[in-house]
């Protein structure tokens, strides 16, 4: 198994991937200096109970398309074959003892920073990674820049800011926009795109995952 020092984890439902995901993972490896960044599709998180979401299989599969032609990125599914509900402090475990010598650095959007302190035993997550938050629109980056140093403070999180280009692209659009018969070109990846219309992705269902 190839050793990293420094790892950028991407988690999410991808439900679908989009390039929103990609350049914030992209975006992010030179100025973090990131070595490689691993997507990790959501197994049955606990925000997303009474949700339906698209079957583990797809999703993974869509991911790996999305990534195929950059070596900088990879796909793990270690939470889909996690059974129960599934948390970021055992995923993070399990990288730890994958990875002993690399530091993880969980990619995440700004609205997730507002909601850190509330995820499973957070403070042991401040100490095996640090986060990397991408501003994204619609996010007061003042309540955010509050609330990292709040948890800095709280839990000696390490907590970093990256402001890109505003994408604004989103998963339930992406998926309401295949329900009403709205083009997705330039949204996804051309692979992507054509995997939804192989197997009649989000035809029947509006409003799913994240």
């Amino acid at each position: 198994m190839e050793q990293y020092k420094r790892i950028g984890i991407m988690g999410g439902t991808f439900d679908p991937v989009h390039f929103g995901h990609l350049f914030a993972a992209e975006a992010s490896r030179g100025p973090f200096n990131l070595d490689h960044v691993l997507f990790i599709p959501a197994g049955n998180p606990p925000h997303k109970q009474g949700r339906r979401v698209t079957s583990a299989e797809h999703r993974i599969r869509m991911l790996e398309l999305a990534v195929a032609d950059n070596p900088g990125f990879s796909v793990s599914p270690m939470e889909t074959l996690r059974t129960g509900t599934t948390y970021t402090i055992d995923t993070l475990t399990a990288l730890k003892g994958l990875y002993p010598a690399a530091s993880l650095h969980f990619i995440i959007g700004g609205d997730t920073l507002l909601e850190l302190e509330g995820w499973k035993r957070f403070d042991e997550i401040a100490g095996l990674c640090s986060f990397i938050a991408f501003h994204r629109p619609g996010i007061r980056s003042g309540a955010a820049v509050q609330e990292a140093e709040r948890l800095r403070n709280t839990y000696g999180a390490h907590i970093s800011f990256f402001n890109g280009p505003e994408l604004g692209i989103s998963s339930s659009d992406i998926r309401s926009r295949v329900l009403e018969g709205r083009t997705i070109r330039y949204l996804v990846p051309d692979r992507v795109k054509e995997y939804i219309d192989k197997f009649q992705l989000y035809m029947g269902v509006s409003g799913i995952g994240t």
